[in-house]
């Protein structure tokens, strides 16, 4: 009975959400009429119509109001997703007839914010599908926040479970509903000001709509077969870099900016890595790219630095073809690729946060190693000192994450590998699952409509995965093989 009640609850969560995002996803409809699809309306609109029925068939279901476990509102989370993707798939499929497995691909791409596709053609697609699949990353962008802020309206699971820093204790924000509220405002100011700077470079309202949806995302769909080089416009490029880095940038950020109203862009230590991380990585790509690609130096220059941003911020917009370039230089990319942006921001990757983290915790540990037991080594982060046993118990969390994520890789490239032994290389086959688990979708070339069905499945998998950060697949999976208790 205990265990029925779980599942109950855990439903009346994904009702909650479904009621919520329902009307959201009746967006696109608007672009059914402006360009009068009227043959997609009935597919686009299948999407809404789906999330509240089942959201009204959900929601009145009985939940255990005694206990509201951390445990459940992870499996609401990882439920949720994969159920988005779903249900985001079925106008690829009424639309343009593909198959399950490809459409169910796009969506869940799309909602992870991941830029790898199945669609054979994006010049030719309906213009309603290309909007949706930009929209999909969008309103995925900032999808885990609205979740949580459903979840706590709903179950009391509030900041002091879920929406907390990774390195205290402490509340991040004062009331979880208000912040929600002043997160969506500053996440569709940064939307809008990205549209008008890339009208400023002279493509259409359509384009800078869709272009901007997907860079503050960080995203990166595009809706040209060609991506970013089918613009030929170089303003562009170096206009979109600022705007991937202002996607990957945390949103707490912002909203302290706004409260404090006072620019302390480089208060937080996060934000100085990144910036050190992207000069790095640009100094390598330009010198591997001149060096061994014999590359102009300031072409070399423009994709380095490009490309360092667009994997580092895990966009997935490419001015490259990475099948040109050298293993150890592809290697160097899928390390930014891993690292990802800043925790808080829709980025994919371990983040910035678990690097800082993972590294005291390394020093830390190696420190007390030659002392006596008797003396205590504080720990510090953010130049606060942090009690040993919160600090031991946050660094084995980080660790733990970063050690599944490189399992879940690891495993991932294996079965890829064993059902489809191909030309490709195995470093453009891991390059490609890495860029999958960090819902990043630049791609060395393994990633086609053409490839197996198994590693289609491989890759929708990893996408879920990495985008919710392993931890609630992994409860998911331990509350239904061993039950709720």
């Amino acid at each position: 009975m205990h265990r029925l009640e779980y599942i109950s609850t855990i439903a009346a969560d994904l009702g909650d959400i479904f009621f919520f995002i329902a009307p959201l996803t009746a967006v696109p409809l608007v672009v059914t009429v402006l360009f009068s699809e009227w043959y997609m309306f009935l597919p686009m609109a299948a999407v809404p119509v789906i999330f509240f029925l089942l959201g009204l068939a959900l929601k009145h279901l009985p939940r255990n109001e005694r206990e509201n476990r951390l445990s459940t509102a992870l499996c609401s989370v990882a439920l949720f997703w994969f159920a988005c993707a779903m249900v985001c798939g079925i106008p690829f499929m009424l639309g343009l007839h593909m198959s399950f497995t490809d459409a169910l691909f796009e969506g869940m791409a799309g909602w992870t914010g991941t830029a790898f596709t199945m669609m054979q053609s994006l010049d030719t697609a309906p213009y309603t599908l290309l909007f949706w699949r930009s929209f999909m990353q969008w309103i995925g962008g900032i999808g885990i926040i609205a979740f949580v802020i459903a979840l706590a309206s709903s179950t009391g699971l509030f900041q002091g479970k879920l929406y907390r820093t990774e390195s205290r204790e402490e509340p991040l924000m004062p009331s979880i509903i208000s912040t929600g509220r002043r997160i969506w405002k500053i996440y569709g100011l940064l939307t809008f000001i990205a549209i008008g700077l890339i009208l400023f470079t002279g493509l259409s309202l359509w384009d800078s709509v869709n272009l901007a949806l997907t860079t503050i995302s960080t995203g990166g769909f595009t809706i040209h077969d060609g991506g970013i080089l089918a613009y030929q416009n170089i303003l562009l490029e170096l206009l979109l870099i600022p705007l991937m880095i202002a996607g990957a940038l945390p949103l707490r950020l912002y909203y302290l900016i706004a409260e404090n109203r006072r620019w302390s862009l480089f208060g937080d230590e996060q934000v100085k890595l990144f910036f050190v991380v992207v000069a790095i990585g640009t100094a390598v790509l330009t010198y591997d790219l001149v060096y061994f690609g014999n590359t102009d130096i300031v072409l070399a220059l423009e994709q380095g630095l490009f490309m360092a941003v667009s994997a580092l911020t895990t966009t997935g917009f490419q001015i490259a073809n990475l099948q040109t370039w050298e293993s150890v230089t592809l290697l160097f990319l899928l390390m930014l690729v891993f690292i990802g942006g800043a925790a808080g921001s829709s980025s994919g990757g371990i983040k910035l946060k678990r690097v800082v983290l993972g590294f005291r915790a390394l020093i830390w540990w190696f420190r007390r190693l030659f002392v006596s037991g008797k003396v205590l080594i504080p720990f510090k982060s953010e130049g606060r000192v942090i009690p040993r046993a919160t600090a031991e118990l946050e660094t084995a969390k980080t660790m733990l994450v970063i050690i599944l994520s490189v399992i879940v890789i690891f495993v991932a490239t294996i079965v890829v590998m064993q059902f489809h032994l191909t030309t490709y290389p195995i470093t453009d086959v891991l390059f490609d699952i890495t860029s999958a688990f960090s819902t990043c979708g630049i791609s060395s070339g393994y990633v086609s409509a053409d490839m197996p069905f198994v590693s289609k499945w491989v890759f929708i998998v990893v996408m879920w995965v990495g985008r919710l950060e392993v931890i609630p697949v992994v409860v998911l999976f331990m509350a239904l093989f061993r039950g709720s208790d």
